[in-house]
Order: C-alpha cells, then sequence, then structure tokens
C-alpha cells in the first residue's frame, strides 16, 4: 500500500537521513538526464523531491500523487504543478512526456500493472522513464524506518521482467544509497563519501535502491496486401514490365 504524503514529506524535507536520501537519488538520476531543456516531464508517486533541476529549462513539469497516498502542494513557493490522480487514470494526454520518474509509485502500489500501461500510454515517441525502486539484496529495504523498507523490493532481474511483460525496454541502471539508512552520526557525516564511493563501484547488489531506465517499445506497422504484391514484383528488368507470371506470345522471342 502507498504511504502517506505527510510522512514522505517529513523524512525527505524534515530529517537529515532523508535529505541524504533526497540527494543521493537526486545526483544518480542527473547522471542519466543531466538535462531536460524543453521536454514535458511527469513524476509519479513522491517523485518531486527529484524533480526540482528541471523546473528552469523544461517545457513543463508536473508531480502525479496516487490518491491513496495524498498530495502535496509543490514547489514551494512557486506556481504549483502537482496534482491528484488515479494509478490506472493520469490526467494527461496520451504520448505528453518526454521524461517520466517514478519514485515510491510502484513498489507500494497495489496495481503496479495500471501504473505501467499508464506510464506507456503517456510517454511520448524516444521518450524515456526511470523507475526508482528498493533493491531486495540492500540494507534500506530491510528497514521500515525509511519510506524504502515499505512495498515490495526488487531486484535488477525481476525489475526489468516486469518492464518487458509491459512492452518497456531496459536501457541502463545505476544504484544509489550505499551508506546504511542509520541515524548514527558517523554514518550521516560519511554519507556523502560513502556514496562517491559505491558510485565508482558500479554494483546494484550493495546499493539501496535500483535505478532502470526503460523506453517504449514501438512495434512497425502493418499494411494488408503488402505481402501479396512483393511476391508478385513487376519484371522491370525483363524490358517492359509486366505481372510476374505473365507470358509472350508466340514463343520465347522473336526469330
Amino acid at each position: 500500500m502507498h504511504l502517506d504524503v505527510t510522512d514522505l514529506r517529513q523524512f525527505y524535507y524534515r530529517t537529515r537521513l532523508g535529505r541524504i536520501a533526497q540527494k543521493a537519488i537526486r545526483d544518480r538520476m542527473l547522471a542519466l538526464w543531466p538535462e531536460a531543456q524543453g521536454q514535458t516531464v511527469v513524476g509519479f508517486g513522491f517523485a518531486v523531491p527529484l524533480l526540482r533541476p528541471y523546473l528552469a529549462e523544461a517545457r513543463r513539469v508536473v508531480g502525479l500523487m496516487p490518491a491513496e497516498q495524498g498530495v502535496m502542494p509543490w514547489p514551494a513557493g512557486m506556481e504549483n504543478v502537482s496534482t491528484l490522480c488515479r494509478e490506472g487514470q493520469w490526467p494527461l494526454q496520451t504520448g505528453v512526456a518526454d521524461r517520466i520518474v517514478c519514485l515510491h509509485g510502484l513498489e507500494t502500489s497495489e496495481h503496479p500493472s495500471e501504473v505501467l500501461e499508464e506510464c506507456k500510454r503517456v510517454l511520448g515517441p524516444g521518450g524515456k522513464a526511470l523507475f526508482i525502486v528498493p533493491n531486495r539484496s540492500g540494507l534500506w529495504a530491510r528497514r521500515d524506518a525509511t519510506p524504502f523498507g515499505f512495498g515490495r523490493p526488487y531486484s535488477l532481474g525481476q525489475l526489468e521482467a516486469q518492464m518487458k511483460r509491459h512492452d518497456f525496454m531496459p536501457e541502463r541502471h545505476a544504484a544509489a544509497l550505499f551508506a546504511p539508512p542509520s541515524q548514527h552520526r558517523f554514518w550521516l557525516r560519511s554519507a556523502e563519501l560513502v556514496e562517491r564511493l559505491g558510485a565508482t563501484m558500479s554494483s546494484y547488489y550493495a546499493g539501496g535502491v535500483i535505478l532502470l531506465e526503460v523506453s517504449k517499445r514501438v512495434y512497425a506497422p502493418t499494411r494488408p496486401g503488402l505481402a501479396e504484391r512483393v511476391r508478385q514484383p513487376l519484371k522491370v528488368l525483363e524490358g517492359a514490365p509486366a505481372p510476374a507470371g505473365a507470358t509472350h506470345r508466340g514463343g520465347d522471342g522473336p526469330a
């Protein structure tokens, strides 16, 4: 089930561990997507803490928050861009999004297939989606003191398999939250150093969350009758065009 928006806001904006987690995940996201010039960026779940770097340059930024979670106005001190929605009914036009970021929106959903279908509908041609989920083998999924201890944690293989079932193609993956989810002063002070060291290892096993970038699989359109026309080509190299199988009058040619 989804967490309450009040608890999520408290963690990410009111606790030091939450601010550290927010920065670590956002830095990894920006390494994959450094800019969004002129693009439409959509966040689903509680992705708004990650979207602030795109506000200045993106054509449009939208924060979608599921009804089961609740909604809060965002960003603070600016015109609100967040809205409440149903998991399977996003108030957006088909194909409008260039980028979609999903944080605390998939692993906590009771209807993940509906979330993925809406993501596929809203994502435009050439667009990318980034799913951020708790790592099944990481420490953060084993503690319910943070939002990553709730819902269904994933391994990379499980996440990729679920994406493929909904016609998404995995492109790149990364990991974040290498420091343990501890409020101890030592770990809080060394979290940034641990994060930098963990990023150099390029190992998703040690990280607390997995970031998976996907694109939408697009099938080539088919036209009825095309195969029949190809099987009966014109003999353009034998003189005047004639349908295949046609015979010349008077034998094979002039004497």
